[in-house]
């Protein structure tokens, strides 16, 4: 019988070989990457039937690689392990098309119980926040004006690379586009939500935790 594939993404060698070691008696590890550009690229070559994913990770965090990958392999199921026990996060690992949802601190607990659920179909949310996050969306608290939402998922790309460090010109090379196209979304960001100076940009992605 073959065992279900997983593919682990996390930017800490130290954590997938831990994770290697919970889940290899039950699973076939098929490759593990560090960051969410890799995490988009291995999907290809890797057919993994589980990922399983950190929010936070270089060069695109794994909410922006999710959302990437589920347009062109819905097939594959999406397990968040973070560090992040807010519930806004969980709520935005959902709707980019996660199956399961588990914090770092009780991965050894729960994550075999959560990719078992999600390659039955079925969501795991760790019960650490579960509660809450019912609640929230009982009672429609979720549902904060959250201008980032309104930026593309190319100006969210540029974004995070910005609050990371990167130099124009390397954001270019790195997305495949031209400086001034660079440029052009730089700008047109800081118009869309107000925001006059680049510093103050940072500051508005490092807020909103779009760079780890």
């Amino acid at each position: 019988m073959t065992r279900p594939r997983i593919l682990l993404a996390d930017d800490h060698k130290i954590v997938t070989d831990g994770l290697k070691r919970v889940l290899e008696s039950d699973f076939d590890i098929a490759g593990t990457v560090e960051n969410g550009r890799e995490l988009v690229t291995a999907v290809k070559s890797l057919h993994p039937d589980v990922i399983v994913v950190d929010i936070s990770m270089p060069m695109l965090n794994g909410i922006e690689a999710v959302r990437q990958i589920r347009k062109e392999h819905e097939q594959i199921k999406v397990v968040f392990l973070t560090m992040h026990p807010d519930i806004s996060y969980a709520v935005k690992a959902f709707e980019a098309g996660a199956s399961g949802y588990v914090l770092k601190h009780s991965a050894s607990d729960e994550l075999v119980t959560a990719i078992r659920e999600a390659l039955k179909g079925r969501t795991y949310v760790t019960s650490l926040i579960a509660g809450e996050l019912m609640h929230s969306y009982k009672h429609g608290t979720y549902l904060q004006a959250e201008t980032v939402s309104s930026l593309t998922s190319r100006q969210r790309e540029v974004l995070q690379l910005l609050a990371e460090g990167h130099s124009v010109k390397e954001i270019a090379t790195t997305l495949n586009i031209s400086i001034k196209t660079v440029e052009y979304h730089k700008y047109r960001m800081m118009e869309d939500l107000g925001i006059k100076t680049v510093s103050e940009l940072l500051r508005y992605a490092a807020k909103r935790g779009i760079a780890p």
